[in-house]
């Protein structure tokens, strides 16, 4: 078991899609896309490695929400074998030096992958840095690669091989993730949310899966999409409907890639009034004490 841990936006489910070879977490540039722990489940020979992503570790809000996904990060962190500390290249923040502390007092090995090599043009800069973040605490490795192209994820990949307890394996050598469809289906409409709307409102709404059937020739989806105002709303739906009909097209073609066949999707958007604030609708969401 190997926890991604990092602060948001550093490249965590880039680097997850990337080595499990198929997408399995959402991406974007908003902040907090990652909302839950999603498995990742690798099988080579005699070697299973389970990546566990985890949401962006982060100082200062105070949300319920916000709070939720600190404590599916930090539980991520007590449960896993090898944790793998992401950053990014010649980038050190506060939230970083926040991931550090929560990190520090686990007992398991620390890996620590420097993302983004590929953006640095002088590469003689990394050592610097390298030799810097090597200083913040006992590292079992430093490994500098790159999510997006490939770059060395190879030798990440053997750095945590020859870190793994001996045992049985945990999952069938042919599966992927611990996660279903319905689950990849909400996630997949939230993704296309976030890459078309602004800043704030992304934070502000969710997806929940009313309806999934699948029959034979076509998987059969109701979504309904979540927000906290009446005018978030018309942002989501859009002038005419623009922003959720180019929503669900773009969705329901990412789903009939990943589930292997035709989508029907139909999709809805209702207000619910401070969802990211209420205990009880996080529960009913999957974020639990």
């Amino acid at each position: 078991m190997v926890a991604i841990v990092g602060r948001p936006n550093v490249g965590k489910s880039t680097f997850l899609n990337r080595v499990i070879g198929q997408k399995l977490s959402i991406t974007s540039r908003k902040p907090q896309t990652t909302r839950y722990q999603i498995l990742g489940i690798k099988t080579e020979g005699v070697h299973q490695i389970v990546f566990v992503d985890t949401p962006g570790l982060h100082r200062g809000r105070h949300g319920a929400l916000d709070r939720a996904l600190n404590r599916e990060a930090i539980k991520a962190i007590a449960q896993v074998d090898i944790i793998l500390f992401m950053v990014e290249a010649l980038r050190w923040t506060e939230d970083d030096q926040y991931v550090l502390k929560c990190i520090k007092p686990a007992a398991c090995p620390v890996l620590v992958a420097v993302n983004k090599v590929d953006t640095v043009a002088d590469k003689s800069q990394l050592l610097p840095y390298l030799s810097e973040v090597s200083g913040f605490m006992n590292l079992a490795e430093i490994v500098p690669l790159s999510s997006s192209t490939g770059d060395n994820i190879v030798a990440l990949e053997e750095a945590l091989k020859s870190r793994l307890p001996e045992r049985p394996a945990l999952f069938p050598a042919d599966e992927l993730s611990d996660r279903g469809e319905r689950f990849f289906a909400a996630e997949l409409i939230r993704e296309q949310l976030l890459r078309r709307l602004g800043a704030e409102v992304p934070h502000r709404l969710t997806v929940m899966i009313d309806e999934f059937v699948s029959k034979p020739h076509i998987t059969c989806i109701d979504a309904t999409i979540w927000v906290e105002r009446p005018g978030q709303k018309q942002i989501v739906v859009g002038a005419h409907g623009a922003v959720l009909k180019a929503v669900g097209q773009h969705a329901r073609l990412e789903m009939e890639r990943l589930f292997g066949s035709r989508v029907f999707l139909r999709t809805w958007v209702k207000v619910k009034e401070g969802w990211s604030d209420d205990i009880r609708a996080l529960g009913r969401l999957g974020f639990h004490d």
